[in-house]
């Protein structure tokens, strides 16, 4: 298969499933620092699946997000609320149009790479809380690009319909080891457990049936 796709890596579960699951096609991938309470424990992440996988990471500086942009997710681990993740609980963590800033940040590198796609691994269970998420945003931006590069780039997401616990059953197959993959959203050295990204992951892991290999803060 034809390595003509640069996919954005956050680090996270859903984003190194698509690395390890579109392998053959990835010939770059790029994550972002932008200042977010995660950011750097993800980024750990992201080099050590591109380094497993021979993939080429470029970082990209992004802080000026951090500095001027409103979200709870930018705000330190006190500001993140706990339970569900669900529109009412989670729309403070909406960073906005992360996703667009990225992709645009993502489709100048693909072109001055010679690639012709962009992957990305926004899900279902994103929808309802972030817009840059939905299927509708990822259409329009993909046009976009397009319509702004001599290539015509594209936005490849095909987990755009999925959910996370599919997202995991994908990876159980590829026997991803999840372990090196963060999700918390207060960005300590364990995840907490108890914000609404923890309790989706464990229990997508769960519905998958895998056993869980997350230390949580609460585990001796």
């Amino acid at each position: 298969m034809n390595k003509d796709a640069l996919i954005v890596l956050s680090g996270g579960m859903d984003s190194v499933t698509m690395l390890y699951e579109y392998t053959d096609s990835i010939d770059l991938a790029v994550t972002f620092f932008y200042g977010s309470n995660h950011n750097l424990r993800e980024i750990e992440c992201a080099r050590y699946h591109c380094k497993a996988l021979g993939i080429e990471l470029i970082e990209i500086d992004l802080s000026f997000i951090g500095q001027y942009f409103h979200s709870s997710l930018l705000s330190g681990a006190d500001s993140i609320p706990e339970g569900n993740y669900d529109f009412d609980n989670m729309k403070s963590t909406v960073v906005p149009f992360r996703n667009g800033i990225m992709l645009a940040a993502a489709a100048g590198l693909a072109e001055s790479r010679g690639l012709k796609a962009l992957m990305i691994a926004n899900h279902a269970g994103d929808h309802a809380i972030y817009p840059d998420c939905r299927e509708s945003f990822i259409k329009a931006m993909s046009a976009a690009i397009s319509a702004g590069t001599y290539d015509g780039i594209e936005i490849r997401a095909p987990y755009t319909l999925m959910s996370k616990t599919e997202i995991a059953l994908r990876g159980k197959a590829l026997g991803i080891d999840y372990s090196h993959t963060y999700s918390c959203y207060k960005g300590g050295e364990r995840h907490c457990g108890r914000c609404g990204t923890c309790i989706e992951r464990h229990q997508a892991l769960v519905d998958a049936g895998i056993d869980d290999p997350t230390v949580y803060e609460d585990q001796e």
